[in-house]
């Protein structure tokens, strides 16, 4: 009997424990898949103006000036006590945010619905410290109440920003031992996580809400509380997307402190955690009637209640 060649096997621990976005892609992606998640669907016309909106996230983020980042001073400081280090409610957002936010009004009023282009039309012409206040709303996540409706195209803007500095930070973003269900880079929740098929195959990374950075967390543990008992996979049978089997995109809920995030597998199909997290609203809806409540935002929905 001949010897057999050992199977080297990589490590975990060897695997990238935090991805920053990568600015040629991450929105032109999401848009093409909008555009695929809208033929057939229930809510077809609002996921393809979901991919104009996120084309002109793409333009703007290939546009916009350079933002500043923390010195050299501020990341070691950050990296020696575990922060995050664009922390979304405190680092001092330059304003180059808002000129984001009209050019992305601009390019996408000529063609949206008409109640649509009278809350653009609108941003526009609002002043400095409005937008400030819609900012801050948004970066606390407080998205209810008045003016709600402005609140996804700030979130937009926000994101052309936040992901812009997360991309000149790749090598200096470091995964938060203590934290692990808020992202490393600014500390914003996870919209949704997803379990890649190719590079780092079938580790699951959160995803960002605001920068677009993701980060690995183990299968099979919440996101919120890190409970690894109590932990389900729920689907639509029948499924919601009519090219993808049910499975593609689940809820994972947690019985402990009764919170959900989808998780989606890229080897059964699904792609983005943005814009598949949208395409599978009714999934929210029954989840929520079962009794569990949603433990991260997705910054383009404007909740209903």
């Amino acid at each position: 009997m001949s010897a057999t060649e050992p199977i080297q096997i990589t490590p975990a621990a060897e695997a990238p424990q935090v991805l920053a976005p990568v600015t040629d892609s991450v929105f032109a992606a999401r848009a093409r898949r909008f555009e695929q998640l809208a033929a057939g669907h229930s809510l077809g016309d609002w996921l393809r103006f979901l991919a104009a909106l996120t084309r002109a996230q793409h333009d703007a983020l290939q546009s916009m000036p350079t933002p500043a980042l923390p010195d050299a001073e501020e990341l070691a400081l950050a990296r020696e006590h575990g922060m995050p280090p664009l922390p979304a409610q405190s680092w001092p957002r330059p304003a180059v945010w808002r000129e984001v936010l009209n050019t992305i009004c601009a390019q996408l009023a000529p063609d949206a619905p008409e109640i649509a282009r009278k809350d653009l039309i609108r941003l526009q012409s609002l002043p400095s410290e409005a937008l400030e206040a819609l900012a801050a709303r948004v970066l606390n996540t407080e998205l209810h109440g008045e003016d709600a409706a402005l609140l996804p195209y700030v979130a937009a803007a926000l994101q052309v920003l936040w992901t812009a500095a997360a991309a000149r930070l790749d090598g200096e973003i470091a995964a938060l031992d203590e934290v692990h269900g808020v992202c490393p880079c600014c500390g914003s929740l996870p919209v949704a996580s997803v379990v890649r098929s190719s590079g780092a195959a079938n580790l699951r990374y959160l995803h960002c809400s605001l920068c677009n950075t993701e980060w690995n967390l183990v299968r099979v543990k919440c996101a919120s509380c890190a409970a690894t008992a109590g932990i389900s996979y729920r689907h639509i049978e029948g499924g919601i997307l009519a090219h993808l089997p049910p499975e593609a995109v689940c809820a994972e809920t947690c019985d402990t402190c009764k919170s959900y995030l989808k998780i989606i597998y890229q080897e059964k199909g699904g792609v983005d955690a943005v814009a598949d997290d949208l395409a599978t609203l009714a999934l929210d809806i029954l989840v929520d009637e079962a009794g569990y409540s949603r433990s991260g935002p997705n910054l383009l929905l404007v909740p209903s209640v």
